[in-house]
């Protein structure tokens, strides 16, 4: 028998054909069409940005694959469904008699996986001498599981691995039964006759997210903005999904927890291997943890029959793919689509970028805006900057805005781009205000002082000062204590349920208003 032989770290496997099983098997190793649907992390801030390390948005995946069913009851096996899936949430159509049960195969092959159900087997255990080079190799019993240190039983007694100060390998003969070079969703057939069908399998799954980046670029003058946005989408599942269909679903939406926590009791591919020991000639107590991303990148097994097959994983997490397909918006109920025209590839641990709006002339505007305390004589100010504009086609826009970050931008003297700042805004549909904050303002203050005060009222001043060499746009809302009756000497609107004091600050110049405070008790 020919052996292959497939190194992860501390193991080897030599892998044989496994003998046939009594049940017939029906393998369906790849989708023919596959459609990514991905929804954004429901708890996770606008402004946050995506953690690679930790996605918690989710995909709704619908595969569509041809398969051979034969006369009588088979196991037919989806291999390369995503390793993030939620086996009860899956719903396969296109039996032609239906199906009797369904079943994820999670055990993936693993340094985890591989020594549980290798337990009370015998193996080869393989030592390499640091000092000489030298190679023994002598037979041995797995006797403990991965949940601690690897206990082996020899000739000479019972040992802990990695335990003699020596380079350890264990060589496996075959994978035990059971394990999976890839995830795997099984389900039993029964048909009249042999037949082939065209099945329909859908499920959620996680490890996904996605996010809105919008770059804004503001005119010399203040009153223009170009608006681009990319889409990003990001897995961490270990599956590529190949000329997708993609889209991703802006809006919250209800979902239960139960799943994932049920699907993190049961999935044991998803516990790391721990190795403790004190090893002989050394010092101290090492603990090696092969943690889940190291076993999914770097410890998964494979034999050549689906070599080829393995998703192309990045050198580089923080590296994003660029697609030339720009996204188009949809309306689906309470919550938009986003959904790429072209097929894309939703790589496995990987982000792409897809552009999905691109607004040249959005007409906008630079707001300095304060929340003045109105009995804080003495007290000065320094306003936030606002770039203010409205989701409305006469400024441009008109199109739902997802949440997402703004990074505003605008040309220097010489051309080059100059960050101003960067915000987050929330999910704004049509006709609703956009108001993104870029920072405090410089050159711009304000101050209050009290110019009378009487027994039953005060009268106070509000001076706004722009150092500029434009003018600006400024706005106070007035906080007014419960117990004081506000008095402006001009009539103001409200807004948000407090006074509103807008006005046109010239180039370097003040503005003022004076106002009046009553007590009310």
């Amino acid at each position: 028998m020919r052996r292959l032989r497939a190194m992860i770290p501390g193991l080897v496997v030599a892998l044989a054909a496994a003998p046939a099983a009594a049940q017939t098997i029906v393998t369906s190793p790849n989708p023919d069409h596959v459609e990514v649907t991905i929804y954004r992390a429901p708890h996770r801030d606008a402004g946050t940005p995506i953690n690679l390390e930790w996605l918690d948005g989710y995909a709704l995946i619908s595969e569509t694959r041809r398969v051979t069913i034969p006369a009588g009851e088979s196991d037919i096996r989806f291999e390369g469904v995503a390793g993030g899936i939620i086996p009860q949430s899956a719903i396969v159509t296109g039996f032609p008699e239906g199906i009797v049960e369904r079943n994820r195969d999670a055990y993936l092959l693993s340094p985890d996986t591989l020594l549980d159900r290798s337990l009370g087997r015998r193996v080869h255990l393989r030592r390499t001498s640091r000092a000489t080079g030298a190679v023994a190799e002598q037979d041995a019993i797995i006797r403990s599981g991965a949940g601690g240190a690897v206990v082996l039983q020899t000739q000479a007694g019972f040992e802990a691995l990695r335990c003699t100060g020596q380079a350890e390998t264990l060589v496996y003969d075959q994978v035990p039964p059971g394990l999976s070079a890839r995830p795997t969703l099984s389900v039993r057939a029964r048909s009249s006759r042999a037949v082939s069908a065209t099945v329909t399998l859908s499920y959620l799954a996680n490890g996904f997210d996605w996010q809105a980046n919008y770059i804004a670029n503001l005119s010399p003058d203040g009153s223009r903005v170009e608006l681009f946005a990319w889409l990003t989408l990001a897995s961490t599942d270990e599956t590529s999904f190949r000329n997708a269909d993609a889209q991703a679903v802006a809006g919250r939406l209800n979902r239960a927890q139960a799943d994932r926590e049920e699907e993190d009791d049961d999935d044991e591919y998803y516990r790391p291997l721990t190795l403790n020991c004190w090893p002989q000639g050394t010092i101290g107590f090492p603990t090696r943890v092969l943690n889940s991303a190291e076993v999914r990148l770097q410890g998964t097994i494979h034999t050549e029959d689906f070599i080829n097959n393995l998703p192309q994983v990045m050198d580089d997490e923080s590296n994003i793919i660029v697609t030339a397909s720009r996204a188009r918006q949809e309306n689906l109920g309470d919550v938009k689509l986003y959904r790429i025209p072209e097929p894309v590839t939703v790589a496995a641990n990987s982000q792409k970028q897809v552009a999905f709006l691109d607004q040249p002339e959005v007409r906008a505007q630079l707001v300095y805006r304060d929340r003045i305390e109105t009995s804080s004589d003495g007290a000065e100010y320094t306003p936030t900057r606002m770039l203010v504009t409205r989701n409305r086609t006469e400024e441009g826009l008109g199109i739902p805005l997802p949440a997402g970050t703004v990074q505003l931008f605008v040309a220097a003297d010489d051309g080059r781009p100059l960050l101003l700042g960067e915000a987050m805004i929330r999910d704004l549909a049509v006709g609703e205000d956009v108001e993104i904050e870029i920072g405090e303002a410089v050159g711009v203050t304000a101050e209050v002082v009290e110019t009378e005060s009487r027994r039953h009222h005060e009268d106070h001043r509000l001076t706004v000062t722009n150092d500029h060499a434009v003018p600006i746009r400024y706005e106070a809302e007035f906080v007014v204590d419960e117990n004081e009756r506000f008095r402006p000497r001009e009539p103001l609107p409200s807004r948000h349920g407090r006074p509103l004091w807008a006005v046109t600050v010239p180039a370097n110049g003040t503005v003022t208003i004076e106002y009046r405070l009553t007590q009310t008790d």
